[in-house]
């Protein structure tokens, strides 16, 4: 009698161990796969950014330093016109902000099957990719050459995969010359609901930022998805000398002046910072508005 119900418990631990790794080798195998396939962005969301992009000047949102602000003041949008400027992919800060599709495909060495990296590719602007390696290899030393995409690792967290991307050239986090240096240093972090898949960008630069910059991109599963090339060549926009440069000197630049007085606020409500992105900030802004009218 004991030893049949010992028998018993055993085959049902046995069952147990077997449902137990059966499961977990099919939620890894799930997690590697989360993200597979072309995801196309949400266009309510930071509107400006998808299209047009940002009014030149306005910094509200942006946790700038002095050193940003008077970086960023020195823009001047003919920067574009210039041959070595036009056919630049968007960099890995904003990538994700682009107006076209995104895939998303895995990789995975030939005889192991082990998972090696988790890939994305942008349709827009010079169609950049990413690949985030998840294989546990360190990130190379700091000698290595910084380029748009960086070098970028990741790791699960539950059901986030979370990126962490180094060795990125300076460039722009929004596309009226705010821009972050070559220290920077970026997060993402993906997560999908549904066919929603939720992207979160964390951008810290001890060079023009007082703190992170963080903002969301959200896509939508796209099943039946496709993606075009992006071909890019440079032209004579407009004829110049060489060697000119399109700039803005310190303290000439006219542009938050000009959009401040669009909207009816003080110029330094406009400038960035970090209490910019606060709710009381908003309360404060509405604040002056009224006492404006």
């Amino acid at each position: 009698m004991i030893s049949e119900f010992f028998r018993r418990v055993l085959a049902a631990s046995a069952a147990a161990v077997f449902l137990f790794c059966l499961l977990a080798n099919q939620q890894a195998n799930a997690q590697a796969a989360t993200f597979d396939g072309y995801w196309f962005p949400i266009f309510h969301e930071d509107n400006l950014e998808r299209g047009q992009g940002p009014p030149a000047g306005d910094y509200t949102g942006i946790p700038l330093n002095e050193a940003g602000r008077l970086r960023a003041d020195t823009w001047d949008p003919s920067l574009l016109t210039v041959p070595e400027h036009q056919c630049k992919p968007h960099p890995a800060f904003y990538g994700f902000r682009a107006v076209g599709a995104m895939r998303m495909w895995h990789d995975r060495d030939e005889r192991s099957q082990d998972l090696l990296s988790i890939n994305t590719r942008q349709q827009w602007a010079g169609g950049p990719e990413r690949k985030f390696w998840v294989d546990g290899r360190p990130h190379p030393d700091d000698m290595t050459p910084h380029t748009w995409q960086g070098f970028s690792t990741a790791k699960w967290e539950g059901q986030y995969l979370v990126g962490k991307t180094t060795h990125l050239k300076s460039s722009y986090i929004r596309r009226s010359g705010v821009v972050v240096s070559d220290r920077a240093t970026l997060v993402d972090r993906f997560h999908r609901h549904g066919d929603v898949l939720m992207h979160v960008s964390i951008v810290a630069d001890p060079v023009y930022l007082s703190e992170p910059y963080v903002h969301t991109n959200n896509f939508r599963y796209q099943p039946n998805g496709t993606m075009t090339p992006y071909p890019c060549r440079y032209a004579i926009e407009v004829p110049r000398e060489a060697g000119l440069i399109p700039h803005g000197e310190l303290g000439e630049r006219t542009a938050s002046k000009e959009f401040a007085e669009s909207v009816g606020l003080p110029i330094e409500m406009i400038q960035g910072g970090p209490d910019t992105l606060l709710p009381e900030f908003q309360k404060k802004l509405q604040e002056v508005k009224a006492r404006a009218r």
